[in-house]
């Protein structure tokens, strides 16, 4: 080798030396390069790999309200609680985010009105509030206390195809208290049993619900006597102590018992209440109370998955007679903002007969859900968790409402991750059979760990999507 040759190829490995690396790159593209990106498992293989044996539905959207991707779009489903974004869209509409409920407190000669205005949300401690204020008003030869509650029509429960005890079914009236539920506590075998109407800070007896330990017959069973509502719970399902909910089905006797017993703690005695169909002409205020702003009622509604809630709210924006007529006039609402494929016969979603499609209710987020931002600040962060239900990390995000019935389990809201394109979602998974063979049980064999399976589904498959389109 001449040393000319030597210089020029010292010369040539210098210069790859010096540009770190450049010139080898330049003489081998794409050596450095990282390896290609493992493209997001398809949905067909997700579902086929949760073993769920349900049908599985879905319409993914992206920020502009194109449709990117659906499986059986514009099949109908039961939309269960999801139906609650189409409800709170639609009470903001008519009512506004500003609108808020009055209880009231009215007389009318010797009789003391308690005059409930549909607020939702009225619990123990506010009635307790509004108590105060008629005691120190001092009012003096009150013979009678009445309760009305024809703000909204009275409705005995929200389904009557769910169990009589199950305390997210109770009663609708203008006159609402605890969410129309009493709690209920016992000792070891059923003694020491106790019904209250609490609250966070005070918890007065509910004289006009009582319970019952009996030796035989169902768990539970609810009757009515004059007086009262009892409820007989079968004592061999109380071995060890222990506490739930159970609703309320008649709410107006229900609230007049608690106001008076407030109402005696605030140092002022009152009759035993009444209920009354109409309020009389002529009746003064004398008190009230009034209720967070809708906005706020409605934050608690998705948190919490209220079913009251969502009947009250979309009674008051329809002003219908019934749930039916209002869930019609909720649906019309709808069509005239575009939406179709929706057959409803409530607000919350409890109803077996409502249906609507994955398509409807993902425009519904992807269009009405972006009119001022409204729908955004009411949906709630979803945890992750794994096919077992337990919470796991990651950065997928979910805003979303959940809905949930035995062997259904629904989705829909907005998913991202970071870096990526957000996508807005729909997802309905159901086995309709084993839903129909369930109807009425509390938590029949085997939903639990199928509701788990099938929540996984559901953000592996948002999680696919933003791989994918994002």
């Amino acid at each position: 080798m001449s040393r000319q040759t030597r210089r020029q190829i010292l010369a040539g490995l210098a210069g790859v030396v010096a540009t770190g690396g450049v010139a080898q790159a330049q003489t081998a593209p794409g050596l450095a390069a990282p390896p290609p990106r493992k493209p997001p498992p398809r949905p067909g293989r997700l579902i086929e790999e949760a073993g769920l044996g349900a049908a599985v539905r879905y319409a993914v959207f992206d920020p502009d309200g194109a449709l990117l991707e659906g499986r059986g779009a514009d099949q109908p489903v039961a939309p269960a609680s999801t139906l609650k974004i189409l409800t709170a869209l639609y009470a903001l509409d008519r009512l506004g985010g500003g609108r808020r409920f009055a209880t009231r407190v009215l007389r009318h000669g010797d009789t003391l009105i308690l005059a409930g205005g549909g607020d939702p949300v009225l619990d123990s401690d506010a009635l307790a509030t509004l108590a105060g204020r008629v005691a120190a008003a001092a009012p003096q030869g009150i013979a009678r206390l009445a309760v009305w509650g024809g703000a909204l029509p009275f409705i005995a429960e929200i389904s009557p195809e769910q169990a009589d005890h199950l305390a997210y079914n109770p009663a609708v009236s203008g006159m609402m208290l605890n969410f129309n539920r009493v709690h209920l506590a016992w000792n070891s075998g059923g003694a020491g049993m106790a019904v209250t109407a609490r609250a966070r800070a005070h918890r007065p007896v509910a004289y006009t619900v009582r319970a019952a330990g009996v030796s035989g017959g169902p768990v539970f069973a609810w009757r009515t006597d004059a007086a009262r509502e009892i409820w007989e719970i079968n004592r061999s399902a109380l071995r060890v102590a222990g506490s739930r909910w159970l609703p309320v089905r008649r709410p107006e006797i229900y609230a007049g018992d608690v106001f008076q017993t407030l109402a005696r703690a605030a140092g002022l005695p009152l009759p035993a209440p009444e209920v009354i169909g109409d309020l009389p002409d002529g009746a003064v205020e004398i008190a009230r109370i009034e209720s967070p702003p809708l906005t706020e009622i409605l934050r608690g509604m998705m948190e919490y998955s209220t079913n009251l809630t969502a009947e009250a709210v979309g009674l008051h924006a329809s002003g219908a007679a019934d749930l039916r007529a209002s869930a019609g006039a909720m649906r019309g609402w709808a069509a005239r903002q575009g939406i179709e494929g929706l057959d409803l016969r409530d607000h919350s979603g409890m109803s077996a007969q409502s249906r609507v499609t994955a398509r409807a209710m993902a425009q519904v987020i992807a269009t009405l859900g972006v009119r001022d931002g409204a729908l955004r600040g009411l949906m709630r962060h979803v945890g992750l968790q794994d096919a077992r239900g337990r919470a796991q990390p990651g950065d997928l995000r979910l805003d979303a409402k959940t809905g949930t019935l035995n062997f259904v389990s629904n989705l829909a809201g907005y998913g991202g991750l970071p870096g990526a394109r957000e996508v807005i979602f729909a997802i309905y998974v159901s086995d309709m059979e084993r839903r129909a063979a369930t109807e009425g049980r509390e938590l029949p064999d085997g939903v639990i760990g199928w509701t788990h399976r099938a929540k996984y589904l559901q953000q592996e498959l948002v999680r696919s999507w933003l791989g994918r389109y994002g």
